[in-house]
């Protein structure tokens, strides 16, 4: 007979899938009024309550911080009802409070679990991301490549010319020079403004999204959690520590990491078995927004497991009140 507190993927898939819906649909009401913080709470608040009905001995490695500066899900809060399997948990309740609060493309509420040490406990300081779908060989890019490299590869690969390649990218000043040397190539390339764990999701489904590669520095917590989706949808993906000052580089120690330089792969991000489910705020190309009418709610939710490969979309519908 199974441990009783064995890690089982299945049975904790759909409450997981219940954690994220419910967090969606708690700032439903927020969507383009303007008020960030009000939406993150919201979706905090909804998170934390459904977590905590769970069966699970979680603890939070990816939280909205560290514990004086984040008073709900903060990194290394216990979760759950502490009478299932010892799980890590990697979450966002709200990726993208500055889409949620303009009504902007790909606002996620985002959560994955794993056995208990299956995630990297990333400090949070910026990661420079590297990643691509499934279906190429193992280092058909890699960080040590340039930017321009890195496309003329994976247009090889692909067997296709690199003005056929579109690659997403963080609108942020320190990127400028590398958006110039990609739309060098001939590439194309689409800007967000924010929610590079549904960017680097993009990737896993270039014929739906229309994106085939990720690139540039974001948070490493959100690295983490875009790892976990593409362990289960399938592709490569990179990530490297990047530190601003010695306050970060103590930050990575007190986490844990010893190898500052260490390039991570998406293995190494996430070592185990995960599940992952993510639920829409705002439409986007992966799942749509949330749904209002008179009297209900509706959201959509992509579900997933990395053991199986398995990718399921649900619709929840539920009355207001």
């Amino acid at each position: 007979m199974a441990a009783v507190n064995e890690f089982h993927d299945r049975m904790l898939s759909l409450g997981l899938a219940r954690v994220s819906e419910a967090a969606a649909i708690a700032c439903a009401n927020l969507i383009g009024r303007g008020d960030e913080k009000a939406a993150d709470q919201a979706a905090v608040d909804a998170m934390r309550t459904q977590l905590n009905l769970l069966d699970i001995a979680g603890v939070v490695v990816i939280g909205e911080g560290e514990r004086d500066e984040a008073p709900m899900l903060y990194i290394g809060e216990e979760v759950g009802t502490g009478k299932g399997p010892a799980v890590d948990i990697a979450l966002d309740p709200l990726e993208g409070t500055t889409l949620t609060a303009k009504d902007m493309p790909n606002a996620l509420a985002v959560i994955a679990m794993g056995p208990r040490g299956s995630m990297l406990h990333a400090p949070d300081t910026y990661m420079e991301k590297l990643a691509i779908g499934p279906g190429y060989k193992p280092g058909t890019v890699t960080l040590a490549m340039s930017p321009a490299e890195r496309v003329s590869a994976l247009a090889a690969a692909k067997g296709c010319s690199t003005t056929d390649i579109t690659v997403c990218v963080l609108e942020r000043p320190r990127h400028q020079e590398m958006i110039a040397e990609i739309r060098g190539t001939g590439a194309a390339i689409r800007l967000i403004t924010d929610g590079d764990v549904a960017g680097v999701m993009h990737c896993a489904e270039p014929e739906k999204t229309g994106i085939d590669m990720y690139m540039g520095q974001g948070g490493a917590p959100e690295g983490v959690l875009a790892a976990a989706a593409l362990k289960c949808m399938g592709g490569q993906m990179y990530g490297k520590l990047v530190f601003r000052n010695d306050d970060e580089r103590a930050r990575a120690k007190k986490a844990g990491i010893t190898n500052l330089d260490r390039v991570y792969t998406r293995d190494d991000l996430v070592t185990g078995d995960v599940i992952f489910s993510a639920t829409g705020v705002t439409d986007g190309n992966l799942v749509p927004g949330v749904r209002r009418s008179p009297g209900w709610v509706e959201v959509e939710t992509i579900l997933m497991r990395s053991k199986t490969g398995s990718v399921r979309r649900m619709s929840y519908r539920n009355p207001t009140r």
